[in-house]
């Protein structure tokens, strides 16, 4: 049988972290050997180019990090140091307390996955061997695949859209808890899709659930099932959600709208990773990757005592905040084409484009729903449609009132400002980012168009079309 090889760096002595997980790692199943160093100034280590040992058969490696909770600086340019010597070998980071920022910046390092203490072996042991287990060389042309079928999922390339997006594949890479924000038809569950299918769980379970949707009085059984005969019904045995999604990941949506009873019973299952169901005194374990969503302010959930505080901290390891659909603007017309595309189907094919006058309307428009609203508006308007092109009278929203505060002078240059822009973004998409050819439509020279791209800092580059 291959031999593991494990090497823990222990930068944080002080706080016993290493034994407990040298404690942890020795009882386990794990073969092969296993090494603990001590690092007393952190600022002065260098990872050991010998170890592991060179052989003609080296078996699976792993390293465990042990960091101060003020250190993460220094530990990530440590982590980053390993990685160039030995790019193959994955780091789990263990650590007394960390922010959800310094959580990611660890990851932006390298670290492969990240462990919080209390340290238990029902969390430390699965990720241990996940990670002992995987093979390197296929792995990586798996992940590529994953990564381009995941990220797929979500579209746009709006700078706000984008660096949250850019976190996807590095939060899928560890199995830490995941907290995704931002308002109703953002994307929340398609991101924590898109986590799921690029990480190492991606051939089991996703299991999502609405705790918004869900009966008060049956929120406990839903989440861990109960015994025949747990209470008046109960005929037969019925497991939860929790063990349905056993390996894979289990998707809270309205984090916010769990009975406070049931978030008791959800903090005792992330520290101890055990449950019970109802009508039984046997323990279970289960082991399942939390994400978590909420469209509300969740500090402000805590202030309110909607959600308890602890089960916040256990919940905000690593965070995600998803920008609404009128902050990201640009997007809509992307948006719009791609559900063009998925419901060409369902219009046999009839309607295949949509019009500048379509698109302007779309992009005028606020989208409370964000971009589920956005969809289903694409969607009925394709039913209604009798030509092949959706037009300004097909897309059914609404046209706010607005009450005007400024004066004439500051109105019109808004409105001005306005029409600029949306007339530049129309032209640059109609003609892929092609400015030259955009300008002559305009009847304008290369270089007066360039200055209004500029004037409104318009990114070009977002309307060129991809070669693939």
């Amino acid at each position: 049988m291959t031999q593991s090889k494990i090497l823990l760096i222990d930068c944080n002595p002080q706080e016993n972290i290493g034994e407990t997980l040298e404690a942890i790692l020795t009882s386990s199943r794990i073969e092969g050997t296993l090494r603990r160093e001590v690092v007393a100034d952190l600022s002065q280590t260098k990872f050991a180019e010998d170890w592991p040992e060179d052989d003609s058969r080296p078996g699976p490696c792993v390293i465990f990090l042990i960091l101060p909770r003020d250190e993460t600086e220094r530990g990530g340019a440590l982590i980053q140091s390993i990685k160039e010597q030995k790019p193959e070998i994955p780091i789990i980071v263990a650590i007394d307390d960390c922010g959800p920022d310094q959580t990611l910046a660890l990851l932006q390092k390298g670290a492969a996955d990240f462990l919080t203490t209390p340290l238990k072996a029902a969390d430390t042991l699965p990720r241990t061997w996940r990670l002992l287990n995987q093979l390197h060389g296929r792995e990586d042309m798996v992940r590529a695949i994953k990564e381009r079928v995941g990220l797929k999922l979500l579209i746009g390339k709006t700078e706000s859209f984008l660096a949250e997006v850019k976190k996807v594949p590095l939060i899928a890479r560890c199995d830490s808890r995941v907290l995704i924000t931002g308002e109703t038809g953002t994307g929340k569950e398609m991101c924590a899709r898109a986590i799921h299918y690029l990480s190492l769980r991606s051939a089991k379970p996703f299991v999502p659930v609405n705790c918004g949707a869900i009966p008060v009085d049956l929120v406990e059984n839903e989440l861990f099932g109960h015994e025949r005969g747990a209470f008046t019904g109960a005929n037969t045995v019925r497991p939860g959600l929790i063990e349905e999604a056993e390996g894979g990941t289990l998707f809270l949506d309205e984090i916010d709208c769990l009975p406070l009873m049931a978030q008791v019973k959800l903090l005792r299952f992330l520290q101890e990773k055990e449950y019970r169901r109802l009508g039984s005194s046997k323990a279970r374990h289960a082991d399942v990757r939390l994400i978590v969503a909420s469209n509300a302010v969740l500090e402000d959930a805590v202030k309110s005592g909607h959600l308890r505080q602890d089960l916040y901290y256990r919940l905000n390891v690593v965070s995600i905040a998803l920008p609404p659909l009128r902050e990201r603007r640009e997007d809509i017309p992307f948006l719009a084409h791609h559900f063009l595309e998925k419901y060409a189907q369902s219009s046999s094919g009839r309607v295949t484009s949509l019009s500048s006058e379509a698109i302007q309307k779309l992009t005028d428009y606020d989208w409370p729903g964000n971009v589920r609203e956005l969809e289903h508006t694409i969607e009925r308007a394709m039913m209604f449609c009798e030509t092949s092109s959706l037009s300004e009278q097909d897309i059914a929203v609404p046209v706010p009132g607005r009450q005007l505060r400024d004066s004439f002078r500051q109105a019109k240059a808004k409105i001005i400002e306005q029409f600029e822009k949306d007339y530049i973004q129309r032209l640059l998409l109609s003609y892929d980012g092609n400015i030259s050819r955009a300008a002559q439509a305009a009847h304008k020279n290369r270089r007066a168009f360039w200055e209004l791209i500029r004037k409104h800092r318009v990114n070009v580059q977002i309307f060129k079309r991809d070669p693939t």
